[in-house]
């Protein structure tokens, strides 16, 4: 783990931004790359005055939305059976998989930017995205709003732990925990506004 710590911050400081934004779309895509070992080492790179807050915020943003892209494309052109088929041989499984599904069936458009802040749904939200055909506008948007802030935590973990991996790996799971528990109190009230909505809908049309 060391070494590989420290091929990433070699790796991101040679590349620059540009090196973010490639780790970042292997990172969203079915590919297993933790997140939690790419932003931090950048992170890092700031408070060594390397690189800044903006640059790496805007290329691991950008790194996300391109990799989820990917994947939406893959739901789109190939289809649920190859994802079911082929996805287990890339950490893709019928398990994960339907995870996602259920989580954007249950959830909606919102789930676009909820699931790229949960570990173990981030990865596959893409998919039933792109199976539903949403609209490719809203899924960029929604899918860099959550994938902004998701970077620019690990981006700040980075740059005031150093490169402590363990005490990047542990301040990841507090932060982690921290984000399930907004992300539950914005599905309730999101459901509320949706219930509320949709009885105004059926009052209006009954008058």
């Amino acid at each position: 783990m060391d070494t590989f710590f420290t091929w990433l911050v070699e790796t991101v400081g040679s590349l620059g931004y540009a090196g973010i934004v490639l780790l970042m779309f292997v990172e969203s895509t079915f590919i297993p790359l933790p997140s939690e070992l790419v932003i931090p080492p950048a992170g890092y790179l700031i408070s060594q005055r390397q690189m800044d807050w903006i640059g790496v915020i805007a290329s691991g943003t950008a790194g996300s939305v391109l990799g989820a892209l990917f994947n939406y494309g893959i739901a789109v052109f190939l289809g649920r059976p190859f994802i079911v088929r082929y996805g287990k041989y890339f950490g893709v499984s019928a398990g994960h998989f339907r995870k996602g599904e259920d989580f954007f069936r249950k959830h909606g458009t919102i789930s676009t930017f909820i699931g790229r802040l949960i570990i173990g749904v981030r990865h596959y939200i893409s998919f039933p995205a792109g199976l539903c055909r949403m609209n490719l506008m809203k899924f960029c948007f929604y899918t860099a709003l959550g994938a902004g802030i998701w970077v620019s935590i690990l981006a700040y973990i980075g740059y005031f732990v150093g490169n402590n991996k363990e005490r990047i790996v542990e301040m990841s799971r507090e932060w982690t925990v921290y984000l399930i528990g907004a992300c539950i109190a914005l599905l309730c009230v999101y459901i509320a506004w949706q219930r509320r909505r949709q009885k105004n809908v059926t009052e209006t049309a009954g008058e």
